[in-house]
C-alpha cells in the first residue's frame, strides 16, 4: 500500500513557480526605483517602492493559497522574500535619502551608512518577529521613512537628522509593531487603516509636489494609528 501524497500536477508547479516569480519580481521594481532616483524623480521612485511593497503584501496569500511549499520543497521562499525586502526596505530607501538632500552634506553619508548597519543588525537578531506575529522594534521600513520625510513632513535637515537616529534605536527597543495581516489584537482596524495608507500613499505621491492638506492629515493619522497601536500593544504585553 503506498501512503505517499501524490505527486504535484504541472498546472500546480506552473503556479508554484509564479509565485516565486512574483516575490522576485520585487527586486525588479526595486531596480528601477533606482533608475527613477538617478533622475531625481521622487515620485516615479516611490511609486516603484509602492509597488514593491503591493508585492510584499500578497505575495504571501498566493503562496499559502496554491501550497508553493509543498509543490516546490527544494525553493525557500522565505529567504527569497528577506533578499528582496533588504533591498526595497532599506538599501534602496538609504540611496533614495542619500540622494534627496534631506540633510545637510556633511551627514548624508553618515546617515546612509546607519540606516544600512541597523538594517542589517535588525534581520540578523532572534525574535524579529514574536510569537504572536509582531515585530520587536521598529521593523525595517526606511521606505516608509523616506515618504514620510519627502512627501509629507517636509521638515528641516535638522529634524531629519534627528528621525534618523530615532528610528534607528527603535529598531532595538522592544516594542511590539503590529503585522497588519496577522496581528491578534484590532485586527480589522488595522486592516482599514493599512488600506486607508496605502490610498493616502499613492494619492500623495501622484500629486506630488503638490500637498493636499485633507490627504496629509491622513497620513498623519495612519502613522498616529500604527505608533499608538505600538505602544498599547508593548504596555499591554508587560501587564500580562
Amino acid at each position: 500500500m503506498n501512503n505517499s501524497a501524490p505527486s504535484p500536477s504541472p498546472l500546480q508547479k506552473t503556479l508554484a513557480w509564479a509565485v516565486h516569480i512574483f516575490t522576485a519580481s520585487g527586486m525588479v521594481a526595486g531596480f528601477m526605483a533606482i533608475l527613477a532616483i538617478n533622475e531625481k524623480d521622487w515620485r516615479e521612485a516611490m511609486f516603484w517602492l509602492i509597488l514593491c511593497l503591493i508585492i510584499d503584501g500578497i505575495d504571501g496569500t498566493f503562496a499559502r493559497m496554491f501550497k508553493v511549499k509543498e509543490v516546490l520543497p527544494f525553493m525557500d521562499g522565505k529567504t527569497m522574500d528577506f533578499v528582496v525586502d533588504i533591498a526595497t526596505y532599506a538599501i534602496i530607501p538609504a540611496y533614495f535619502f542619500h540622494e534627496a538632500d534631506l540633510v545637510a552634506e556633511s551627514w548624508k553619508l553618515p546617515c546612509t551608512a546607519l540606516i544600512l548597519l541597523v538594517s542589517v543588525i535588525y534581520y540578523g537578531k532572534d525574535g524579529m518577529v514574536s510569537g504572536d506575529n509582531y515585530f520587536i522594534g521598529f521593523p525595517v521600513l526606511w521606505n516608509l521613512v523616506v515618504f514620510y520625510l519627502v512627501f509629507v513632513f517636509q521638515a528641516s535637515e535638522t529634524t531629519n537628522l534627528v528621525l534618523i537616529v530615532v528610528f534607528s534605536i527603535l529598531h532595538f527597543i522592544p516594542i511590539k509593531f503590529a503585522y497588519p495581516s496577522r496581528g491578534a489584537r484590532f485586527r480589522i482596524p488595522t486592516l482599514l487603516f493599512s488600506v486607508l495608507f496605502f490610498v493616502v500613499m499613492i494619492a500623495i505621491t501622484y500629486l506630488y509636489p503638490e500637498r493636499n492638506g485633507l490627504l496629509t492629515f491622513g497620513a498623519w493619522l495612519c502613522g498616529l494609528y500604527f505608533g499608538m497601536l505600538a505602544v498599547y500593544n508593548t504596555v499591554l504585553e508587560r501587564k500580562l
